[in-house]
């Protein structure tokens, strides 16, 4: 028997009678999904046309149903007042979903006009596995988590 065998992320439970190794599925989790973007200026369009572009690659990329999201907690920086970005997610479908809209810390030199969102969802995935988005100049705050324009158009294809 080898080691390298995949089972999926199942973990082994032991020999059956006959043998052969029973796997148990991976358990579900809750685990949080990180994004942010920045809206070219502060109207309502602005705010919800950057939050639905980051809300599709989030759950293109992490394949999310509204059934396995917790709760959403987004955020503005305190110049973006125009509208909830929570709208956005009331827009594609999340209607059950609790949602919730705060405004970040004004520290003096950080990043402006930025949406941010904290996704809590259910899931068989490990923490590897979670595809967290960062877009435009929010690209600056996790470069290892940022996404060109050009790879979001691939994931979610052209913004409507």
């Amino acid at each position: 028997m080898s080691a390298d065998i995949d089972n999926g992320g199942a973990t082994r439970t032991g020999a059956s009678a006959t043998g052969t190794i029973e796997l148990a599925p991976q358990a579900t989790v809750c685990r949080g999904i990180r994004g942010a973007t920045t809206a070219a200026a502060n109207t309502a369009e602005d705010i919800i046309e950057a939050t639905h572009e980051m809300m599709r690659a989030l759950i293109a990329l992490n394949d999310l149903r509204p059934e396995d999201v917790v709760s959403a907690i987004f955020t503005t920086t305190v110049d973006l007042t125009a509208t909830f970005p929570a709208l956005a997610a009331r827009e594609i479908g999340w209607l059950e979903v609790p949602l919730m809209c705060s405004h970040e810390m004004n520290v003096p030199g950080a990043l402006q006009k930025c949406v941010r969102v904290m996704l809590h969802i259910n899931t068989t995935r490990s923490a590897a596995e979670i595809k967290h988005v960062y877009l435009k100049g929010a690209r600056q705050l996790r470069p290892e988590w940022a996404y060109s324009d050009e790879q979001i158009r691939e994931i979610i294809g052209p913004v409507p």
